[in-house]
């Protein structure tokens, strides 16, 4: 049976990867920055996992992006800024401060009762009002001061539109979003017609942003959305590609017309088999 490693196990091999005489060369070269991409990369596989109900490779995925952040720790550490514990007590510390509701005493050994179940508009107005407070204290004034720029663009409109609908800045309902996306579409075939690049990509983000904003205010998430949507576009032309070989052709061989007739084969046996 396989040796059963801990999380002080890792943090320990992340010690000796980065240590001067004995270390790997690759992870001593390392610096917070060359490793940001990495990060990113192993979020978005976490994510894939799941999408496929793909468990078992999934708990692989956790591991990489758990290493990352042991990866972070170790470099603090070494420069003697913080490591891996005071990361956890920090998280522990703020989620035990924004869940009062669980936590009334504000220690984590600390119990409310099973009778006093607080209502749901309190718990969320509590963390609304926790968070503020929590920006101030870090000199973010600004609602959007701190939505992370660094996010992909859809997650960070999404983030943008949340925060200002708060504070009550946002449409009544879907109606007035759907007005704006017929609004914006116009001012986007006006800038193609004016041929003006810059004008069309302004134009174009306009378009997308209120296309996030519909999404949002149906209570869908427009990144999982844009997913499934790449999935079903990448399902239907690995079915082209199936059909058009079935007549000995590839994508680049065919025609407009045979390429159109396909795609229009793969939607209708689609259709057919839901």
């Amino acid at each position: 049976m396989p040796q059963k490693y801990t999380l002080s196990d890792l943090i320990h091999l992340m010690a000796r990867l980065r240590e001067p005489d004995t270390g790997c060369p690759w992870d001593l070269a390392q610096t917070y920055r060359t490793i940001t991409a990495s990060t990113i990369e192993e979020a978005y596989e976490v994510v894939d996992a799941i999408d496929r109900d793909d468990y078992e490779h999934l708990k692989e995925e956790l591991g990489d992006l758990l290493f990352q952040v042991v990866f972070y720790s170790q470099l603090a550490s070494e420069e003697g800024r913080w490591d891996f514990d005071d990361v956890a007590s920090a998280i522990t510390s703020k989620l035990v401060r924004r869940h009062p509701h669980v936590f009334p005493d504000g220690t984590l050994a600390s119990r409310r009762s099973s009778v006093a179940e607080p209502e749901q508009a309190t718990i969320k107005q509590n963390w609304e009002a926790i968070k503020q407070q929590e920006r101030a204290e870090k000199g973010k004034l600004g609602l959007l001061d701190d939505v992370p720029r660094a996010l992909p663009a859809v997650i960070r409109a999404e983030k943008l539109q949340k925060r200002v609908a708060k504070v009550g800045f946002d449409w009544p309902d879907h109606a007035g979003v759907i007005d704006k996306i017929r609004e914006e579409l116009a001012e986007v075939e006006q800038a193609i017609a004016s041929k003006d690049a810059a004008h069309i990509e302004e134009e174009l983000g306009d378009l997308l942003f209120t296309c996030v904003n519909l999404t949002r205010h149906c209570r869908i998430s427009s990144e999982q959305a844009l997913r499934a949507a790449n999935q079903k576009f990448e399902n239907r032309f690995a079915a082209l590609e199936a059909d058009l070989g079935a007549q000995g052709l590839s994508p680049e061989e065919a025609s407009e017309a045979q390429l159109e007739s396909a795609w229009e084969r793969v939607k209708r046996i689609e259709k057919g088999a839901k």
